[in-house]
């Protein structure tokens, strides 16, 4: 057993496992009991941050959250809003960026996780990366949405305030705000946001990536495809997907992974990953791999 796998790294003024859990995955079980005992298994391995959104499975990701946690877990839980469920669109989900639906989506989390405050909690914004773009009025201002989650923190509702899918000059202007996290889209071969990273880093903010495999999209690029990661795999007898993660540990000391999975076995092989190590040359040689854009939009 790993305590903290990955080591630890802070988050949100916390001690975190670098390596934590995604609970998007969850809702592919129809039984909700087989769920808590995946997620109870990440936690016994040592896995301290759980990450969720009221939108996964319109509210069962947090439910099962909430029916897995024992008094003495000390496991950060962080949510996101930005967008809501949507059973009866074209797609489940809608944004909700205005300031009233931030609000209204942080109270959706509190009830379903059961509890009076969330650790931290991401605005998901659309300024960068893939995913939708956000039009009409849901074209709404950063200092608006900053406003309305700093008076969360400020009532305790929240701990901390997070962004998502942000450029650099939006963490910039948020800056003063006091950020503590950032989640975008970011892997070995899709390194667009490099110089967000490093300002992450100076600032001591957490960067937590989504899609650290890449091709979550059609025309997106994996990093299970690349050479030099199938060729290192072979080498060190481990997978494709556990060299992508475990090179973004080695990348930046305030690299945190969210891998999800509804599968033990998978659950197992993301939390290894947090003990591999590399040598400068392989290193060298996954550094040199070429970044191809992630920028892609749905709409």
């Amino acid at each position: 057993m790993t305590a903290t796998p990955g080591g630890t790294a802070p988050l949100a003024g916390h001690p975190a496992a670098r390596v934590g859990f995604g609970a998007m995955q969850l809702p592919r079980h129809a039984d909700k009991e087989r769920s808590v005992a995946v997620l109870r298994h990440a936690i016994d391995l040592g896995v301290n941050h759980v990450d969720t959104a009221e939108f996964y499975g319109f509210g069962y990701a947090n439910d099962v959250i909430r029916r897995t946690l024992r008094d003495g877990d000390n496991v950060i839980v962080v949510s996101k809003v930005g967008a809501d469920p949507d059973p009866d669109g074209p797609v489940p989900l809608k944004l909700a960026q205005r300031p009233e639906q931030l609000r209204a989506s942080v109270e959706a989390n509190l009830r379903s996780l059961g509890t009076d405050t969330i650790p931290l909690v991401n605005l998901r914004r659309t300024d960068g990366g893939p995913g939708v773009r956000a039009t009409g009025d849901q074209l709404v201002d950063l200092d608006d949405q900053l406003a309305v989650m700093t008076a969360l923190r400020d009532e305790g509702k929240i701990g901390a305030i997070g962004l998502s899918g942000v450029t650099l000059d939006v963490l910039q202007r948020a800056l003063p705000a006091g950020i503590a996290c950032v989640q975008n889209a970011y892997s070995l071969v899709a390194r667009d946001d490099e110089k967000l990273l490093e300002l992450c880093t100076a600032e001591n903010i957490a960067w937590v990536p989504f899609f650290p495999l890449g091709g979550a999209f059609p025309g997106m690029p994996k990093v299970t495809d690349e050479p030099v990661v199938l060729e290192t795999a072979a080498r060190l007898g481990v997978t494709p997907a556990q060299i992508g993660l475990a090179w973004l540990l080695h990348h930046a000391p305030n690299v945190h992974l969210i891998p999800g999975t509804a599968d033990l076995g998978h659950l197992d092989a993301n939390i290894a990953a947090g003990a591999i190590t590399f040598d400068a040359e392989t290193l060298a040689a996954l550094d040199a791999v070429p970044s191809r854009s992630s920028q892609i939009s749905l709409g």
